[in-house]
């Protein structure tokens, strides 16, 4: 028995609350299930990571776990006052202040009063109106292909997992990934849609479909894994 693990063991009697005790970043506890997944299953400790949509660096973050105990990954975030909390916060990480779609562009990217809602969708826009939210700004933004940024940031491997919460892009975004080369071995991805709260299965199908399977859903999001990985 190690002495790490004597530690352990004698911390857990003495201090058991503290000892067994989860912090979870995530909005409804996703990060604590990735990382159970990354341990148990697929036996990777220190996962990497791209996080599309970031927002910041702690609060509802699906990657902030990993970065506290080790991991490093990328983060993309386009609003450039959760970009800076982010830069301050996640030094060890890439943090890039661009937007990503399947080509290279400059699109308006719409800054909503609540920022967890900010897209670069218009349509997603109308929506939040009829809900009572407004656009603060619109800003012009570069966005680049998801394939650029892993081969200029990530040496052309694509890290562990994916995290994606893009507000109106997600299903263009996982349309540009190449799953027969070069793709996450885990994807987190925001599936209930938030102006009409029904769950967007094209999503799922179209993972299924390319050899991934639902290992888990928290309503709002949905955690997918490549098949074959836990079948090894």
């Amino acid at each position: 028995m190690s002495l790490i693990h004597k530690i352990n063991r004698f911390l857990s009697k003495i201090f058991p609350r503290i000892a067994y005790k989860q912090i979870s970043y995530s909005q409804c506890g996703e990060d604590l299930i990735i990382k159970f997944l990354f341990k148990n299953y697929l036996k990777i400790k220190n996962p990497s990571y791209i996080d599309i949509g970031a927002h910041l660096p702690f609060r509802y973050s699906n990657t902030a776990i990993f970065y506290a105990s080790g991991s490093r990954g990328i983060n993309i975030e386009p609003d450039m006052f959760l970009f800076e909390k982010l830069k301050k916060s996640r030094k060890k990480d890439i943090n890039l202040n661009i937007g990503i779609s399947d080509k290279q562009e400059t699109l308006d990217f719409y800054i909503i009063n609540n920022r967890t809602l900010n897209t670069f969708s218009l349509k997603e826009t109308k929506n939040y109106k009829k809900q009572g939210y407004h656009i603060k700004e619109i800003k012009q933004i570069k966005v680049e292909p998801l394939g650029y940024v892993i081969e200029r940031y990530a040496n052309n491997i694509f890290p562990d997992f994916l995290s994606l919460d893009a507000e109106g892009t997600d299903e263009i975004i996982l349309k540009s990934i190449d799953y027969d080369c070069n793709y996450p071995k885990v994807i987190c991805v925001e599936t209930l849609d938030f102006s009409t709260q029904i769950k967007r299965v094209e999503m799922c199908d179209f993972l299924e479909s390319k050899g991934y399977i639902k290992y888990a859903d928290t309503h709002i999001n949905s955690i997918m894994v490549r098949k074959e990985l836990l079948s090894l």
